[in-house]
């Protein structure tokens, strides 16, 4: 058992000070609690029977006392700040912190650092980590993708389709075609609950399907403006059934170039019968390279109205489906944005280019012997990323050797 701690001394303006905070309304009820937990000590009170009084711990009555005792009433009044021993931000530190997140792999099997996890291996702290990844835009928890195109003719097409956005021809039209397959019109099988402060808007995960349909899109890029139209396939004599559309609705005496993907339908035996006739000789097709959909601006268009309209709608029937596209078409053709693009061919074939020498040297990378003279053929920036990818591969082998 502890030895009862005597009488806490207080003097008698101490005292009329403490009972005068216990009694005002605008005392904190930190500060109050600690006025009433002095007042009992003064009283005699055991340690353990003001804390079961007042629901705290021994350690903070003792600690409130010894604070008492050198400070007075500051202690109770005042901000006590806890004395901590921050870590040290050091540029070897830094530097460590950055050639694990990048070189290595957790022990666990995990495949990227979390900042707790890197704090725990580290033994630091994880604001510290957190400042580091922020400061050199690190973002281990992020992955992006990407698709390298085999087509033969990738520079040409690149070259062209970029040459059409950046400086258009004069008196001709520019139009992105595509078309937005299996548009499911779903219904949720309950009632979505609406948006509420502090709550999203909620709504079941299964759904009632109506159906599907098909929006055939062509997106000017000059003015922003879409010409679209819903179909029930998307087959050869839909695609003609839009281009039909898109005739009428354009003028006759300028020359219309078309860029699109490499999708069947737009190559057919039909689609190339549609182009002979001699007023149609103002039809010009340029098609995207293989697996390069991206070039098409109006892939872009196509993620906004999923986004915006699809993807959240109710839709009891496919027409509805198709009248509410129409409606959207119809306000966003009001008040068009066409998209700027900016990247030229020469940024564009840099970027591929960088990506398929790390593919191919990673690929080299499993022979040793040709480590060095693959690495002595790179610019320093891909150099640079090489080796940072060998060495992450190399720790993770050995993590794996140290597990088993």
């Amino acid at each position: 058992m502890p030895t009862p701690a005597p009488a806490l001394a207080l003097s008698v303006s101490q005292k009329s000070e403490l009972e005068s905070l216990v009694r005002s309304g605008s005392t904190p009820q930190k500060v109050a609690l600690r006025c009433r937990l002095l007042l009992l000590a003064h009283q005699g009170v055991a340690n353990q029977a003001i804390g079961e009084q007042l629901s705290l711990s021994r350690p903070t009555i003792l600690a409130l006392r010894d604070a008492f005792t050198k400070d007075g009433l500051a202690a109770v009044t005042g901000i006590r700040k806890r004395k901590r021993r921050g870590s040290v931000w050091t540029p070897e530190l830094e530097q460590k912190i950055i050639d694990t997140t990048v070189k290595t792999r957790p022990g666990d099997g995990s495949t990227h650092w979390s900042v707790r996890m890197l704090a725990r291996q580290l033994r630091i702290s994880r604001t510290l980590v957190h400042r580091v990844w922020q400061r050199h835009d690190v973002q281990p928890h992020r992955v992006e993708r990407f698709k390298l195109s085999n087509d033969p003719r990738f520079e040409e097409k690149v070259r062209d389709i970029v040459g059409l956005y950046l400086n258009p021809p004069e008196r001709a039209l520019v139009l992105c075609v595509d078309e937005k397959s299996q548009i499911q019109a779903l219904d949720r099988t309950a009632p979505i609950l609406p948006l509420r402060p502090g709550l999203p808007e909620r709504q079941t995960h299964d759904y009632k399907r109506h159906g599907t349909t098909t929006l055939f899109a062509a997106f000017n890029i000059l003015n922003g403006k879409v010409i679209g139209t819903c179909q029930g396939r998307h087959r050869s004599r839909e695609f003609i059934r839009f281009l039909n559309h898109l005739e009428t609705h354009l003028p006759a005496d300028q020359e219309v170039h078309l860029i699109m993907d490499n999708y069947c339908t737009h190559k057919s035996a039909e689609v190339q019968r549609w182009l002979k006739p001699k007023k149609r000789s103002r039809f010009h097709f340029h098609f995207t390279p293989t697996s390069s959909s991206w070039l098409n601006q109006v892939e872009r268009f196509s993620a906004l109205i999923t986004g915006r309209m699809i993807r959240r709608g109710t839709f009891h029937s496919t027409e509805e489906l198709e009248n509410a596209i129409y409606r959207w078409l119809a306000s966003w053709n009001g008040e068009p944005t066409p998209f700027v693009w900016k990247a030229s061919a020469d940024v564009i074939l840099d970027k591929v280019r960088r990506c398929k020498e790390l593919s191919e040297t990673r690929r080299l990378a499993t022979m040793p012997q040709l480590r060095g003279p693959v690495i002595a053929t790179l610019d320093p920036r891909s150099a640079v990323q090489f080796r940072a990818s060998l060495a992450r591969d190399q720790n993770q082998r050995a993590g794996h050797d140290c597990a088993q």
